[in-house]
């Protein structure tokens, strides 16, 4: 137990000296007690609000519940705002701006006197930006997840559907597209289908995050399956604020916590949630951040282990709102505790068997035994072969079992315009065996590796009721969809990779069980298509987008950058 002359922000407020004096004055200034900061814990809230950021429209309200837990504790609450990544709005993509946050988050702990975090997040970049820069400071963290919107329900030819976000846009989309849906009926479902604050309620990539981070146990138990919109994610809000005073009494932080039975644990969830491809590169990188070494095998070998068992989209055909009724992440977990390390500790003070003991399954057809799953394909399968060395990755529970093994005709664009101006082509010489593939939209080709990875298919193929194709890319997909898609293919065609030396008309093998990815052209061609290979130049000269192609590393070692991978402690400010 720490003692209140042991605490961080000591260093700030007990000084005798001049700049004591001018720190006290300063909180003063803004009407706070000078009893405040000298005798409580001082903690901090991350907070990701934006007007912006729909995921988050409801966190500068759950910051209040977060306080109103610290202060019942006896702390004292100092709210930070930091870069809200709402998914859809920020360009060219988030992820470009997921070091951002993780860098912004490390030097704001770093920099203030800040004795405990809790970190309100939870759309999709903001879940590993927030902890991976939580976990390089290593303070006592907390994460409040900002939980998923509520479900919408729509009739169609007088069937009453529940819809959400991402998988269906998709697929209306799609719909619309094909001349199934007409203007008045999409605009209706615009108006309808996100009809609250949330993230998206399908398991794509904001709900996998937040569930991971729970795994590892850096939230409340069952905190990250709360819709946004009910009253029980306020008193989640709460707890948390009661809880980190008590952390940072106990300091525990990160590096107490994690260990790699935590990450075990989180991959395990992440397989049994269906979860999102981009996983693939959070996880790895956040491990990183951790000093715990993880490989792309690693997830391949968990993903043969655990089935898919919540019947959630875009794997199963229901939401969040139903998962959270049907028990949420502790039921889930207490399904497979075979493969848990149920000894791993959590923020709780206690490990993480303890807290799901008394979780039970409340819908089976949401949360499905082990012998029952949604699918027997696995969550997540990396690839290897000559167009991916390091490899790639796929979603085989969420693609067309038809293309798991398929050898096709390679349709090459070079950049995301030309391929979507492409699409509504009806003389594109495809079809429904050509193999789509998009190159130069990877962590330094794009830049910033976004989510072009769902290649869409063509409009005429559309038309002819084609729903699915072979797409490859180093880009990456949303969580929310669906579809055979290769993705994270490394090292990406813009520092070399062999994705850069593909032609339209070259033969592409997939084998998904084999875990083969192959351009079948020999040898020697590509000897000279390599030879003939030029780099792009960056893509911009100056700013923060610069300094991230020159130090973002690959896809299979989780796009962090290459100064900031590594546990080595993140120093304390030299002078005062």
């Amino acid at each position: 137990m720490k003692t209140l002359a042991e605490l961080r922000s000591r260093r700030w407020f007990s000084d005798q000296g001049m700049r004591g004096f001018a720190h006290r004055q300063r909180m003063q200034q803004q009407g706070f007690r000078r009893e405040d900061m000298m005798d409580r814990p001082m903690v901090a809230l991350i907070n990701t609000w934006s007007d912006l950021s729909p995921c988050h429209a409801h966190l500068r309200e759950r910051a209040e519940a977060v306080k109103r837990g610290i202060l019942l504790a006896g702390g004292f609450p100092v709210e930070l705002p930091a870069m809200s990544l709402g998914e859809v709005m920020v360009k060219p993509t988030t992820m470009l701006y997921r070091n951002f946050l993780a860098m912004e988050v490390e030097e704001l702990l770093r920099s203030l006197p800040c004795d405990g975090v809790v970190l309100l997040a939870g759309c999709d970049k903001t879940t590993p930006g927030t902890v991976m820069g939580a976990l390089s400071m290593d303070i006592p963290t907390l994460f409040c997840p900002a939980g998923p919107m509520l479900n919408d329900r729509v009739v169609q030819n007088g069937v009453a559907r529940t819809v959400g976000a991402g998988t269906h846009t998709r697929m209306f989309w799609d719909e619309y597209q094909a001349g199934q849906i007409d203007a008045a009926g999409i605009q209706r479902l615009e108006a309808r289908m996100t009809r609250a604050p949330g993230t998206c309620n399908t398991m794509g990539t904001a709900s996998t995050m937040t569930a991971i981070v729970e795994a590892l146990g850096l939230t409340l138990p069952g905190a990250t399956s709360i819709p946004a919109m009910d009253s029980a994610h306020i008193r989640m809000a709460t707890d948390c604020g009661q809880r980190i005073v008590g952390m940072v009494w106990e300091d525990l932080k990160p590096s107490r916590l994690l260990t790699r039975g935590s990450f075990d644990n989180a991959m395990a969830v992440q397989m049994a949630l269906g979860g999102s491809t981009n996983a693939a590169v959070h996880i790895l990188a956040m491990a990183g951040r951790a000093g715990i070494t993880l490989t792309l095998d690693d997830l391949d070998a968990m993903a043969r282990r655990v089935p898919v068992l919540a019947n959630l989209f875009p794997s199963g055909d229901r939401l969040m709102e139903d998962f959270y009724y049907a028990g949420g992440l502790p039921a889930l977990m207490q399904v497979i505790r075979t493969h848990l390390d149920t000894g791993a500790a959590t923020v709780t003070g206690r490990n993480l068997g303890e807290n799901i003991a008394s979780a039970q399954v409340l819908d089976p057809q949401v949360i499905r035994p082990l012998d029952q799953p949604v699918s027997a394909a696995g969550a997540l399968a990396v690839v290897y072969g000559n167009l991916a060395p390091n490899g790639a990755v796929i979603k085989p529970s969420a693609a067309n079992p038809r293309l798991m093994q398929h050898t096709g005709r390679a349709l090459v664009f070079d950049s995301q315009p030309e391929m979507l101006r492409a699409m509504a082509d009806p003389a594109l010489d495809c079809d429904e065996d050509t193999v789509l593939v998009l190159r130069n939209a990877g962590p330094v080709g794009a830049p910033g590796m976004p989510e072009w990875g769902n290649l869409p298919i063509p409009r005429k193929l559309l038309q002819a009721g084609v729903r699915d194709m072979l797409r490859i890319s180093d880009a990456r997909m949303s969580g929310t969809h669906y579809g055979t898609c290769v993705l994270h293919v490394s090292p990406e065609s813009a520092v070399g990779g062999p994705l850069a030396l593909v032609r339209t008309g070259d033969r592409i093998e997939l084998d998904v069980a084999a875990r083969r990815l192959q351009l079948l052209v020999d040898e020697a061609e590509l000897a000279r298509r390599r030879a003939a290979w030029t780099a792009p130049p960056p893509a911009v000269q100056r700013g923060f987008t610069r300094l991230y192609q020159a130090h973002v590393t690959q896809a299979h070692q989780g796009c962090d950058f290459d100064f900031l991978q590594g546990n080595a402690p993140s120093p304390e400010p030299a002078i005062f």
